[in-house]
């Protein structure tokens, strides 16, 4: 009998924002694979662990996911990783796969579920709390009410155009763009808030686009909204 393989989303960070569904699984689950070349010096690992101690005993498997845009690279990335997980179902193993955030939004993990899923093994998905939902209850504020739009937006790509929509902007994944999305945001009558690390160590809070710090980490994402009639109160920094 082959295994089922669950992707399972840790949460933006903090590991009490883990479901009970995804703490359950990982203590029923026989392997946990992880994104990254060492399981247990990945952030994915780490929250999980401090929300399921248990899983420090269990066998885990490193799959390297690059974070690149190298069309063929990802495409061997994914086969290797493919390989990986279906060499685990095949012995019968539950593995749980451990993701960022929740594993539908912009997870690497997808392009796995899918081949594994097309290959005919069970697969489930166990959602995570996203980290624009983490973030907008620190500053704290509403991303969206009544008719407003929400937009999610891949920053590392052109985001001009993104940004004329109406309602929320939230960007995301914007890495070694960010000084470049800094530009592009001050020359805009807009709000920006920016938040880095929601619910791990330096966690930061910024608001406005002068202040954005050009050397912000890679969990990071910005709020951008229209500006309204009269000034709205800044968030701590911190």
């Amino acid at each position: 009998m082959t295994g089922k393989l669950y992707g399972l989303g840790v949460g933006p960070g903090d590991p009490e924002l883990m479901t009970l569904k995804a703490v359950r699984i990982l203590k029923e689950c026989d392997v946990i694979a992880v994104p990254g070349r060492v399981p247990g010096e990945t952030t994915a690992f780490k929250i999980a662990e401090g929300a399921c101690p248990e899983i420090a005993g269990k066998p885990a498997i490193g799959v390297h996911m690059p974070m690149t845009k190298d069309k063929k690279v990802l495409e061997e990335s994914h086969r290797e990783g493919v390989r990986i997980l279906r060499a685990l179902l095949d012995e019968g193993k539950n593995t749980a796969f451990l993701t960022l955030g929740d594993p539908t939004v912009y997870s690497t993990y997808m392009y796995l579920h899918r081949e594994i899923r097309n290959a005919g093994y069970e697969t489930e998905i166990v959602s995570g709390v996203p980290s624009f939902c983490a973030a907008a209850a620190k500053i704290p504020m509403s991303i969206g009410e009544k008719e407003e739009q929400i937009h999610i937006i891949p920053a590392s790509y052109h985001i001009e155009e993104a940004l004329d929509l109406p309602g929320t902007k939230i960007l995301m994944k914007a890495g070694k763009k960010l000084p470049s999305v800094k530009q592009i945001l001050k020359e805009r009558k807009a709000e920006v808030i920016l938040v880095e690390n929601c619910g791990m160590e330096r966690e930061r809070i910024v608001s406005g686009a002068e202040q954005i710090p050009e050397d912000a980490g890679y969990y990071t994402l910005l709020f951008v909204k229209e500006k309204e009639g009269g000034d709205r109160d800044d968030p701590r920094q911190r």
